[in-house]
């Protein structure tokens, strides 16, 4: 079987990104995402916000193919996009993200983005914060930065001209600990295959704005 590699269609029209995303279920086998343009793709990700920019989310790339064969016992609804994909990104979040606090924030200094005094004083308001909060409301809070981060993956994915697919059927019990993780540090969110469609996806309909929004 012959590899091809290499961007498709890549684009920046916001419009095309957006309007032009569709759920991909079957992907051209024959496709591969270099690690080079993964990592391309994950850092532009990662621009997403976070709350006081903890950035609690840990990804797992599953490209190869001892590692979709661990995977697809566990996504046994999805088997499509786990075999026929470029690869499948597991997103988790880290409950332990606290200790890459004084990390984030004394970079953010040594490059230039914050000073000195304001990086101490939100590192000490962002600790206290952490402190009292609850672990459910951290929980809540984990799970909203992971989710977007998981669809601006999407966005990016797109304007490198991959086609993706998110996915919540799969044994989020045993992920982790298949995959050699820790299972109570590592929390999974979602799965997202990623390659270059085979069959494309079908446009859905859309509540209007009238149903959805309230202005006051």
């Amino acid at each position: 079987m012959s590899t091809m590699t290499g961007k498709f269609h890549a684009t920046n029209n916001f419009s095309e990104i957006v309007l032009g995303r569709r759920s991909v279920k079957v992907y051209d086998p024959e496709v591969k995402i270099s690690r080079e343009e993964m990592t391309e793709i994950l850092t532009e990700a990662t621009r997403a916000p976070s709350a006081i920019n903890m950035q609690p989310w840990r990804f797992l790339v599953i490209d190869s193919a001892e590692g979709k064969e661990k995977l697809a016992p566990l996504a046994s609804f999805n088997q499509s996009q786990v075999l026929t994909s470029s690869a499948v990104i597991a997103v988790f979040y880290d409950a332990n993200n606290i200790e890459y606090m004084d990390e984030i924030y004394g970079k953010a200094v040594e490059l230039g983005y914050m000073p000195q005094d304001i990086m101490e004083s939100n590192l000490q308001q962002a600790k206290s914060y952490y402190a009292n909060i609850s672990s459910s409301d951290l929980r809540d809070m984990n799970l909203i930065d992971s989710g977007i981060v998981s669809m601006q993956l999407m966005l990016v994915a797109r304007a490198h001209g991959y086609d993706t697919n998110p996915m919540a059927g799969y044994d989020k019990e045993r992920i982790a600990e298949v995959f050699g993780l820790d299972k109570d540090r590592f929390q999974p969110v979602m799965l997202i295959s990623i390659g270059k469609a085979a069959k494309e996806g079908y446009p859905s309909y859309r509540l209007p704005v009238e149903t959805i929004a309230t202005w006051a």
